[in-house]
């Protein structure tokens, strides 16, 4: 079938990408979903990082490439051995496949499944299929879900039913923000009752994590170095808020850093309290380096916890997210803080890259077109 979507044509285009345009959007070929895996037209797409690093170089990713790995949408089409969805779903796309057979897959959401991160390295979809295509020569899939289109193919292990009551956009910010930032409270960071947690880093991620431990009844400290981010954290319920110079003395039992920086990480490490954890989801570059102090982590018996898609078991805690969103604990909505079209990509990464967005959301609908 023909769809319409962004195609990253070139990693490490130069900034400002309103200028250098990386994407293209057009059409492409999309094969119908093959053994084990599922048709969703896409309703709705979030902004990441993760998109924004493969735009930069940063992350190192085969092109051309068809981006996007946050999104909600609709089951048009199931293929051979799905049956436990149906035409019709809702379902969150989530961004790493598990196989549910590798050693990994059975450290109950500590470790990423080693076959679904290797198809994620190449471009393909697990079982090294591809299903994208334009004028005859191969697109490559991202992270398994290839979101920033009309339509996508995916392994049935990158979605999770929802309720028809869930809205797409907010069953899209499930599947990255929240997996990824609740997920580094309550699977990482684990905090005891009376724990104030500290989240620093105040992007779509950070404010995610910021929102859930508010829902779970913490106190949450937030950390940023742009304003305006600070006065999201109070109005989101924030106790308190800190510039990073404004730290000193300032420390929590839990820590999460969602900035992606090295001067994040040693931020975060330095304001965790004697005997807490340092979580860690953000992704810096390959070649960032950060100092410790070893003799800290032993005297003060500290522990620093890496977290990867907040050491999520998708199908487990995505029903919890909806639950608390449910309840009206959880208001995702403010994570939205622009919706755009995919016409609108290229400059939605400079916005991205200038700090000033939480999550800027893609929002189609079936008539979607060129």
């Amino acid at each position: 079938m023909q769809i319409v979507g962004a195609v990253l044509e070139r990693s490490g285009a130069p900034a400002p990408f309103a200028q250098s345009k990386p994407f293209t959007v057009g059409p492409l070929e999309l094969d119908g979903p093959g053994p084990g895996e599922v048709l969703v037209r896409i309703e709705a797409a979030g902004v990441c990082h993760s998109d924004l690093s493969v735009v930069d170089g940063n992350r190192v990713r085969p092109t051309p490439m068809l981006l996007g790995h946050e999104a909600a949408g609709i089951v048009e089409e199931l293929g051979h051995g799905v049956d436990d969805l149906a035409e019709g779903d809702r379902v969150v796309m989530t961004f790493l496949p598990r196989c549910g057979d590798c050693p990994e897959c059975a450290t109950d959401g500590r470790l990423p499944c080693r076959v679904g991160s290797a198809a994620n390295g190449l471009g393909l979809l697990v079982g090294d299929h591809r299903r994208l295509s334009r004028d005859g020569e191969p697109v490559h899939h991202h992270l398994g879900v290839s979101a920033f289109a009309s339509h996508a193919v995916v392994s049935r292990t990158s979605v999770v039913r929802v309720d028809p009551d869930v809205p797409p956009e907010v069953a899209a910010l499930l599947g990255c923000a929240v997996l990824t930032g609740g997920g580094a409270v309550v699977n990482a960071g684990r905090p005891r009752e009376g724990d104030t947690v500290m989240v620093v880093g105040l992007g779509g991620v950070g404010m995610a994590a910021l929102l859930v431990a508010v829902a779970l009844g913490f106190e949450v400290i937030g950390v940023d170095a742009l304003a305006d981010k600070l006065d999201a954290a109070r109005a989101n319920g924030a106790a308190a808020t800190y510039a990073p110079s404004e730290l000193t003395g300032v420390r929590a039992p839990v820590v999460i850093e969602a900035a992606g920086n090295a001067r994040a990480f040693e931020t975060a490490l330095a304001a965790t309290a004697p005997g807490g954890t340092t979580v860690t989801v953000g992704l810096p570059a390959p070649d960032a380096r950060a100092s410790v102090s070893p003799l800290t982590l032993t005297a003060e018996a500290r522990t620093v916890v890496g977290s990867y898609l907040g050491s999520a078991v998708p199908a487990r805690d995505i029903p919890l997210y909806v639950d608390l969103w449910r309840s009206g604990r959880l208001p995702l909505e403010r994570l939205v803080s622009s919706r755009i079209t995919l016409h609108d990509l290229d400059v939605a990464m400079d916005r991205l890259a200038a700090g000033g967005e939480l999550r800027q959301l893609i929002v189609l609908d079936e008539r979607t077109h060129l």
